[in-house]
């Protein structure tokens, strides 16, 4: 009988991942409560409960204390009774006296029975709480099972999870047995066990995939910055480079698109642009609104808003179907962005707003930056610097005394014009 016990718990530590010490505790909180029952004594604290694992053994005991005169005979043992279990027992000693559990009464073994299946079932639920809530945040895969409502139930091994109608992507069909890759987007604890709640259309899942199947996402070279998403549409994704070595886009994208090929594939044709992360909040919008060429952006980073002009034929393709290369834009940068074609720029007048911010921050009418040999307080000509005074210094040149005229005279210091 003892063998059979403890073969049931190595049984069900190894189904249920219950730890064999949960399994004995459980136990040994039963037989208490049984022996309390048998003797109808609630009080009673003097129950040693002895289960050995390795020798596959059990016993139950009652510690009595050795005394004179008895006065409670479930928590004393005279002297003399004592002496005759073992001769060196004296007064104040302590004594384990055996327990037939055998003889427990039917309703006691019941409740004993109860209280087992309970404290089993509690530990199972702590262990699956446990194992999925370490998944909270990444991306599992299961099989969907059946419908609830406009709701679906996802396996996702030992318990199923709820893919709300809000987490589906619009469109997506499921259908029984089909295996897909969910979010897990919270794990709650209840009396029932753990409720896990997933998603199909949130950004961290395309996050996730690609850590999956790109190797410098997943040990850190390139970094995914930022994600904005309109599931089942169109993604952007700004990554970054920890590494000169490494070209991050071409990371994601893989060899012949392969990488980006398979998260395609698993958000079912979803579009995904890659595009660099950039300090400069300038150069990120620019390279946000990819495909679409820029002709200039200018940041307002206190209120985080851009204006950009664009080509006037790359106008539709900034904005984007219905607005939403701009909106996902707006969303991966977290600026409010104003787009507009050059001749709206020009007939509005905000380029010559445009040219005259960038000739204060150092760049010239093509968006250059002056070369650094050249004068600060120069206006770059393509040939030359001019100065207000009306000197000049040739392509390349760089004088730290005097100054070239453009009739090609010096001026040392010592002359004025």
């Amino acid at each position: 009988m003892n063998d059979e016990l403890f073969d049931a718990l190595l049984i069900l530590e190894k189904e249920k991942n219950i730890k064999s010490d949960v399994l004995l505790e459980a136990i040994a909180k039963s037989l208490e409560q049984a022996c309390r029952n048998n003797y109808n004594r609630q009080d009673l604290n003097n129950i040693v409960v002895d289960l050995n694992q390795q020798k596959k053994s059990f016993g139950i005991f009652l510690a009595k204390e050795v005394v004179e005169t008895v006065e409670d005979s479930m928590t004393q043992i005279s002297l003399a009774d004592a002496m005759m279990i073992d001769p060196s027992y004296q007064v104040g000693d302590v004594v384990n006296v055996d327990i037939n559990s055998r003889a427990f009464g039917r309703i006691a073994v019941q409740n004993a029975k109860n209280v087992i299946l309970q404290q089993i079932r509690e530990a199972e639920r702590k262990s699956l709480f446990a194992d999925y809530y370490d998944k909270e945040n990444k991306v599992v895969t299961g099989v969907v099972q059946r419908f609830i409502g406009r709701n679906v139930a996802i396996n996702l091994g030992k318990v199923d999870g709820i893919l709300n109608e809000s987490e589906m992507i619009k469109g997506e069909n499921y259908y029984p047995n089909q295996r897909i890759k969910v979010y897990v987007l919270h794990v709650d604890n209840t009396p029932k066990g753990p409720r896990i709640l997933v998603s199909r259309k949130h950004p961290n899942l395309v996050r996730c995939l690609f850590e999956q199947e790109v190797a410098e996402v997943a040990d850190g070279t390139v970094q995914i910055m930022a994600i904005a998403r309109e599931a089942g549409s169109r993604s952007k994704m700004a990554v970054l480079s920890n590494s000169e070595n490494v070209d991050p886009v071409g990371a994601c994208v893989g060899q012949n698109g392969s990488r980006v090929a398979m998260v395609v594939d698993e958000l079912n044709g979803e579009k995904i642009d890659i595009v660099n992360w950039d300090e400069n909040p300038a150069y990120f919008i620019e390279n946000a609104l990819s495909p679409a060429k820029v002709v200039t952006v200018l940041v307002d980073e206190e209120d985080k808003q851009a204006k950009v002009v664009v080509p006037d034929y790359q106008l539709s393709l900034a904005i984007g179907r219905e607005g939403q290369n701009a909106r996902l834009t707006a969303r991966l940068t977290g600026f409010k962005i104003d787009i507009k074609s050059e001749t709206q720029a020009i007939e509005s007048g905000e380029l010559d707003e445009f040219q005259e911010e960038y000739y204060n921050e150092g760049y010239d009418e093509n968006g250059e930056q002056y070369p650094e040999e050249y004068y600060d307080d120069g206006q770059y000509s393509g040939e030359g610097v001019y100065y207000d005074d009306g000197s000049y210094a040739p392509e390349g040149g760089y004088y730290e005394e005097g100054a070239y005229y453009e009739d090609g005279s010096f001026d040392d210091g010592s002359q004025t014009e």
